[in-house]
Parts: structure tokens; sequence; C-alpha cells
């Protein structure tokens, strides 16, 4: 009785919405992606390029799930629970079991998804090194458990693994995908709507339409991809018509779009200041609450994102409506320290181009209070490495906080435990990694989201990190296109129904 009871209090966990009014939305107007048109190609412009040449597991997983190459076992459905993708239904077992029942699908390769293939897909990905973000702090192991179905058997209880098995990094390829020496080459090898077939220089790369796709034959007929950093360079190449969809438009530039083309969605990305606790000034946590206490966030919401954003609250932000219901305040900061010409350097990336303007008012803010701040950016793919290895005292970041999982705690996990894989604050500190564990043992819905939100407390008593804003986000579509999918969680862009 013990163990039932436990099995539905952890199966209504996948049941509860954890993202309320803010969800994954299709374009009405499109029709089924099953449709017979041979479809004109697509051309977006990306925000970010490759920078692991389109590994599955680490920040290159994101723009595979966005053009519409890979899948996981689950997806996110509208409220943010997990939903069929190439499992077609789940049920647990005892307490660290799930079994994952297979839909009939096909690689690009031709090869049929069978248990063994998607057990070996998984276990790859238990072995990357670094590991995938949505595997921070999990060990698990996969089997073939009869002629479609999968084991996954977690070495403690994880009550989200429906959701975190929806995380990109976690796509399902076909064997040919796994090359020597870890490498992974995801190029005809995965089970998405569109195949990689061609990459350039980092700045470019071509998709065809597969079309034995289990969902149905998409309606383009391929997608011809181009990466651009430069956020206004994005928007002119959508305003003279060179690409039809481009992501992210820079709040400045969004006055300079044509009528309708603007798609302003709200998002679970918090913009915030990461300060490196394990060297440097800020390894003291009374120079950390000086920082803290230094910064203005209502300038940034209202001049630096000129209203596409909320004034930062905590790590969650208002796109998870449950949120501010539930959040603690911190008890126990630190008092501020009297800074007097403390020399620090700030780092961000260009790439989301309001950032190098949040870097600049942050470097007032805190020269007022008495920091000397020099300012350093560069392009994501060639900064974020340095932050991860504390080569900066400060770090100015956006994040999805529900991209890799779906799961609150999870992302809790990964950026704030002394063990996490993505800790741009190198934050290790007993408390937290407490509070992080408790509410990964909680399966109760309500009770999780509380536990998470006391977690939150906890990491804001640090002053670890410094929410700035929750941001909203636009992208720019040309009218004549439909079916783009437009994602809080920043996952999906281009599915079996996007056209032109």
């Amino acid at each position: 009785m013990r163990f039932a009871r436990r099995r539905r209090l952890l199966s209504g966990l996948l049941l509860a919405p954890l993202l309320s009014g803010c969800f994954a939305a299709e374009d009405k107007s499109s029709p089924s992606g099953s449709g017979s048109g041979p479809g004109e190609r697509l051309r977006v412009a990306l925000a970010f390029p490759p920078a692991e040449n389109f590994s599955p597991y680490g920040s290159d997983a994101t723009l595979l799930s966005r053009l519409g190459v890979t899948e996981g076992l689950t997806r996110l459905d509208a409220n943010g629970a997990a939903s069929p993708a190439l499992a077609e239904s789940w049920r647990q077992e005892g307490e660290r079991a799930w079994v994952f029942t297979l839909r009939e699908a096909r690689f690009q390769d031709g090869t049929e998804l069978t248990p063994a293939a998607v057990a070996a897909a998984l276990t790859h990905a238990t072995r990357a090194d670094p590991a995938p973000a949505a595997l921070s702090g999990v060990q698990l192991t996969a089997e073939p458990a009869g002629k479609r179905q999968v084991r996954v058997t977690t070495t403690d209880p994880d009550p989200a693994l429906p959701l975190r098995l929806s995380s990109p990094s976690l796509a399902v390829l076909s064997a040919k995908a796994y090359r020597e020496k870890g490498t992974v080459d995801p190029a005809g090898t995965a089970t998405g709507p569109f195949e990689l077939t061609s990459t350039g220089g980092g700045n470019r790369a071509g998709l065809d339409r597969f079309d034995d796709y289990w969902g149905g034959r998409a309606q383009a007929s391929g997608i011809d991809a181009r990466f651009i950093a430069d956020g206004t360079a994005r928007t002119n190449a959508l305003r003279t018509g060179e690409v039809d969809i481009a992501e992210a438009v820079p709040v400045a530039q969004v006055s300079s779009l044509d009528k309708g083309t603007a798609r302003e969605l709200a998002t679970t990305r918090t913009t915030s200041l990461q300060l490196n606790t394990r060297s440097g000034p800020f390894a003291d946590p009374k120079v950390r609450a000086a920082a803290r206490a230094a910064v203005d966030t209502s300038v940034l919401a209202k001049d630096v994102y000129e209203g596409y954003a909320d004034r930062g609250q905590g790590v969650f932000g208002p796109a998870l409506s449950w949120a501010a219901d539930k959040r603690e305040e911190p008890k126990g900061r630190a008092r501020a320290a009297r800074v007097h010409g403390t020399a620090i350097t700030l780092a961000t990336y260009d790439n989301r181009p309001e950032l190098p303007e949040v870097a600049q008012v942050l470097q007032q803010q805190l020269k007022k209070a008495g920091f000397t701040v020099k300012v350093e950016v560069r392009e994501s793919s060639r900064i974020e490495g340095d932050a991860l290895a504390g080569k900066f005292d400060a770090f100015v970041g956006a994040r999805n906080t529900m991209l890799d999982t779906g799961d609150p705690v999870s992302v809790l996990a990964s950026d704030f435990t002394c063990d996490g894989s993505y800790n741009l604050a190198l934050l290790c500190d007993k408390r937290v990694d407490r509070a992080v564990a408790e509410a990964e043992t909680t399966a109760d819905p309500a009770r999780r989201q509380g536990a998470a939100m006391a977690a939150e407390a906890e990491i804001l008593r640090t002053d670890a990190t410094v929410p700035l804003v929750h941001q909203r986000i636009v992208h720019g579509v040309r009218t004549s296109v439909h079916g783009v999918l437009l994602d809080p969680y920043e996952r999906t862009l281009i599915g079996p129904g996007t056209r032109r």
C-alpha cells in the first residue's frame, strides 16, 4: 500500500501544470503537418551560432530542437506538463523506475526507433562530458523492457523524470550518431521533421524535410538557417526580405518592424547578475551584498528593455504564476560592506543585444557604490566557458529557467548547487544544497513548488545571484509565414506546420 500510494503521488506531479498562462502556441491558421504540397523553404535568422559543432548535449541542443531536427521521449505541453513525443505513454514502477512505451517512428537514416536505440542514446547522454544540464545531480540507466518499451531507472527517486526527458539535451539519435571519443553527429540521425544536411563555417546551416516523419510530412520543403549574433543585422535581414523569421528582435528595433510582423511572447527567461563566490572580491558575502544593494532594477526594465521586461523578483519570474504567491523573503543576508575602489571585471555576451547595455548601466551603478568596474563583452560561445571557470568577478546572463527540464527544482540544482553543471556563480553553500535536495524529493505538485521557492530564498540569501529582469521576447515573422511555434521555454520555433 505504501508503494501504491507513493506511485499515485509521484504521477500526480506529471499531470499538474508547472507553467500557467504561458505556453507553446502554434499559429492556428497553419494546416496540419500532413499536407501534400512541396512547400517553399523557410529562411530563418537565429541569434546564437553553434558553439559545439551541433553537439546535442550543450547549448547547441536547443538550436537543433528549435529547427525541428531533434526530439526526446517527451515534450512539454501547453501547461508545462510532460506529454507524449517519441514515447506514447509511460508508467512508474516502484519508486525509482519508469517504463516508456515507444511510438512507431524512424530515424532520418532509415533505421527504426527501437528500445535498444533509445536506451543507447540515453546511456550516451549520461556519459557526456560535461553532462547535460538536465542530468545535473541525477544518475540514470536505461534498458530495453520489451518489444516497444524502455525502462529508465534512477539511483534516487526522481518525481520529475518524464519532465526531465523532455529536455533538448536528451534527444534520441540513431546508433550512427555516436562516434569515437564521445563525438556525436546529429546530421541525418535524428527523428524530427527536418534533417540537418549542411553546415557552413558556423554561420549557416541547411536542413531538408524528412518525408518519413512520424508526425506527418512538414509543410516547408526545408530550412535555410543563418546565425546572426548582431541583433540589428538580424532585424535588418527580416526588414529587407532576406529572411522570413528573425528570432529575438532587440527591443530597440521592434518599432522598425513592419505592421503585423512583431510576435511578442512572455517567457520564463530571467536576466541576472551572477557574482563569483569562489574567488576575488565577491568571495566575501558582504561585498556581494554591497553589489546587490547598488543595483536598481527598475532602470533596466524601463530604459534598457523599454517595457519588454519586469523587474527582477527572484530566480523565477511572473510567467510562472504560482511563484509570486509562494515566494519567501531571504533571511540572514550579510550586511553590505563599504566599498572603496574595489576592482572587478564584469563580463557578458552580445548575442542578446540588451546585455551589453545592461552591463554598462550596472557599471555606472556599481561605480557609484565604490567599485571600479571593467566590462568585457564577447560572443556567447567565446565567453561562457571562461565564466564557468571563474575567470570573471561578475557575469550578466539571460537564462530561460525552464529550458532544460521544465522543472523549477532541476534548474536550481543545475545553477546553484555545489555539483551544478551550470553554476556561473560557483556557489557552494550547504544550506542551499540541503534546500534543493529537499525540493528534489518532494513529489506533491504544490509542495514541490513551495519547496522550490524555499530553496530560491536560500539562494537569494547568499547574494550569489542578483535577479535583474524577467524578459518578454519579440520574434520578427513576415506576415506571409504561418505556423511559427511561440514557446515560452524557447525550445521550439519551426514545426511541421510552419510554412510560407
